[in-house]
């Protein structure tokens, strides 16, 4: 993975050259001084993962309906590939940029290069370290957290062993899921909190992970899967150790293959999100940007939880 120092060279030039192609001017200007249409650039940190390629559906179908031209990229968890598709955002007039990070500084100079250029920047999911970032729009981790690791709670009545899947370390979903969850069990002394290891929001990582901390762990009650993929992996570790039914695994994000999970009793209770609303919502805010009108610097979306006493209300 690149250096801070390596992205931030790149970014000055990256700065430079935009400036270069643009005359100086601002991204959402025209030669005669009149507002250009506005294209918004969608650059998300990875389309394989099933959540982030939903937010991106919710967007582009909004702009769509909208009449708003869109530039997508997939960064493919490369943040130098991220910076470099941002650039190219510019270079082909992007005016607002929509950005899920890859990782938080990694998306500082990304964030300044769309700053020196005068384009408003909104991130997703995931908030940038540095930077001037006009609006955050996220599921309220924190609450989502707190609410999942109450369930747990509830579950255990109060007692028993966990292992948590982190997910990308320093991302500000894996801090906030982390600060809830901790916040709830704070009321529940006789849980313990036996292993917590990075899984990166990855299934085939979750998995393996997983095997490891239920070798090491014979008698564990509760895994905690920082999002549903990791989860997923867990689960299949879990069956294929034949532990399953005596192990309760929750998660984080609400998409389609967690949904079901839960209906064929294997998944316990996930964190549902919306992510098209998110979707919806960034480019909302990329709008009212354009536009010259003020926005909440966070916007914090609602959570529920799902599991097999109301699964039905939320698979589609």
């Amino acid at each position: 993975m690149n250096t801070k120092k390596t992205l931030l060279a790149t970014a000055g030039l990256a700065v430079a050259a935009a400036l270069a192609l643009s005359g100086c001017s601002t991204g959402g200007g025209s030669a005669d001084g009149e507002s250009s249409e506005l294209t918004i650039g969608i650059s998300m940190s990875t389309l394989e993962n099933p959540f982030f390629g939903t937010v991106k559906d919710g967007a582009v179908a909004k702009a769509d309906a909208d009449g708003i031209r869109t530039i997508v990229s997939d960064a493919q968890n490369d943040t130098q590939k991220q910076l470099n598709d941002v650039q190219d955002m510019i270079t082909k007039g992007a005016t607002a940029i929509i950005l899920n990070p890859v990782e938080p500084e990694s998306a500082t100079p990304i964030v300044e290069l769309a700053n020196s250029n005068d384009i408003p920047i909104v991130t997703v999911d995931r908030s940038s370290a540095g930077g001037d970032v006009a609006s955050h729009i996220a599921s309220d981790n924190v609450e989502g957290g707190r609410l999942i690791c109450e369930w747990l709670a509830t579950k255990l009545d109060g007692q028993g062993t966990l292992a948590v899947l982190e997910g990308i370390a320093g991302t500000s979903p894996e801090l906030d899921r982390d600060k809830g969850c901790k916040e709830a069990l704070a009321n529940y002394p006789g849980i313990e909190t036996v292993a917590s290891q990075p899984a990166d929001w990855d299934r085939e990582k979750g998995y393996t992970v997983a095997q490891n901390i239920l070798q090491a762990n014979p008698d564990l009650n509760a895994i905690f899967g920082r999002n549903d993929l990791a989860a997923l992996g867990a689960v299949e570790a879990a069956q294929q150790a034949g532990k399953l039914a005596d192990l309760t695994v929750i998660s984080f994000d609400g998409i389609q293959d967690a949904l079901e999970s839960i209906k064929a009793g294997q998944l316990s209770a996930t964190v549902v999100q919306d992510p098209i609303l998110m979707g919806e919502t960034a480019v909302d805010t990329a709008v009212a940007l354009d536009a010259g009108e003020s926005v909440d610097k966070i916007q914090n979306l609602t959570v529920k939880v799902a599991d097999a006493t109301n699964i039905d209300e939320f698979l589609k």
